[in-house]
């Protein structure tokens, strides 16, 4: 019998990675003591003793892509995720490891990304770690960045707005919060990321109308829970909107249905995705949220949200409700079919 190895699609978002992640890390990493919310509920952060704490390694080939880089990618991931759990975005942490004969150069270009995405977000970085390995051992760069963040009296003021309406089980937006009723918020076109670097990577060039969206969220989020009302919250990366309406649906227990026709999408993604094969509900982003709202407050949190560069685009596209079971899409010819989670990722090595 030949022994099973980990393959591509294992770390890729999909259900391959939730398995391997389910069966061979949550069973072993048992918590030495409680917290808030620990590794078993595999939200976007940890929260510990009320501070949110979150990890993330950066592999995306190639290094520099239309848009962006692995530095900009890798800082504001990291922030991404402590803003999409409702957390104010306090430091992050940076770990690289080199391959030996790495240009110097390209080096010093994402080091100054990073400081300038770290600076225009408010969000230093204050320790690290460096490592060079011989070569053929890492291809060129890899960055772990790591972040924690902090709650605010604009969270409270959230929850309390949403606790007006119905019960919620976390103060802070996990990915089973949602219930029947609560509305579904895309902040902006879905696809960008992963069609802008697969078209520089192959060379197909679409990145001449697709760029990547990769960017820290967390102003606008700090915006939409000024207004309050949010319960869940999620970037949209591997797996893209498909890969994160099924995780709320498995979590929160409640059937999501979705209006493709609401869904908004980028020309230049629609015809990539069209030459290509690619279903763009597939497609990770890196500059994009999925929010729950309770109904009462949709509308407010879509304006706020409007009122922002990077919610410029955010649409209202389902809702939650006990009527189906798992994702169901809405077609644009009139029908319905199962909105699926993908086994892997289509375009590996987009973070």
């Amino acid at each position: 019998m030949v022994a099973r190895t980990i393959t591509l699609a294992d770390g890729a978002g999909g259900e391959r990675m939730h398995e391997l992640v389910r069966k061979h890390v949550l069973a072993r990493f048992s918590e030495v003591r409680p917290v808030e919310i620990g590794l078993n509920r595999l939200d976007d952060a940890a929260i510990v003793d009320g501070v949110a704490f979150t990890t993330d390694s950066y592999t995306v080939r190639p290094l520099f892509f239309p848009g962006g880089d692995i530095g900009s990618l890798a800082v504001a991931g990291t922030i991404n995720d402590l803003a999409v759990m409702g957390a104010e975005p306090l430091a992050v942490s940076c770990a690289m490891i080199v391959e030996e004969g790495f240009s110097l150069e390209d080096f010093d270009r994402v080091l100054a990304s990073m400081a300038e995405t770290s600076r225009k977000a408010g969000v230093p970085i204050v320790t690290g770690d460096l490592k060079v390995v011989e070569r053929g051992a890492a291809q060129q760069l890899f960055i772990n960045t790591s972040g924690i963040g902090r709650r605010t009296r604009r969270l409270d003021h959230n929850f309390a707005v949403a606790r007006r309406h119905r019960q919620v089980r976390d103060l802070w937006l996990t990915d089973g919060n949602l219930a029947a009723g609560d509305a579904l918020i895309v902040t902006g076109t879905v696809g960008d990321h992963g069609i802008a670097l697969i078209s520089f990577r192959e060379g197909y060039g679409f990145e001449t109308s697709v760029q990547s969206d990769a960017a820290p969220l967390h102003t606008m989020m700090a915006k939409a829970l000024e207004v309050g009302g949010l319960v869940a919250a999620k970037d949209l990366t591997r797996g893209g909107l498909a890969n994160a309406l099924n995780e709320w649906s498995e979590k929160s227990a409640v059937g999501l249905r979705v209006r493709e026709s609401a869904i908004p999408l980028s020309q230049g993604v629609v015809s990539a995705c069209e030459m290509l094969g690619l279903d763009p509900l597939e497609i990770g982003n890196e500059g994009k949220a999925l929010l729950g709202v309770v109904p009462a407050m949709a509308e407010k949190v879509l304006s706020a949200l409007q009122a922002t560069p990077e919610g410029a685009k955010a649409a209202i596209i389902g809702e939650a409700t006990d009527e189906v079971r798992g994702v169901v899409l809405e077609t644009v010819v009139g029908g319905s079919r199962p909105l699926l989670p993908p086994s892997g990722d289509p375009i590996p090595r987009i973070c």
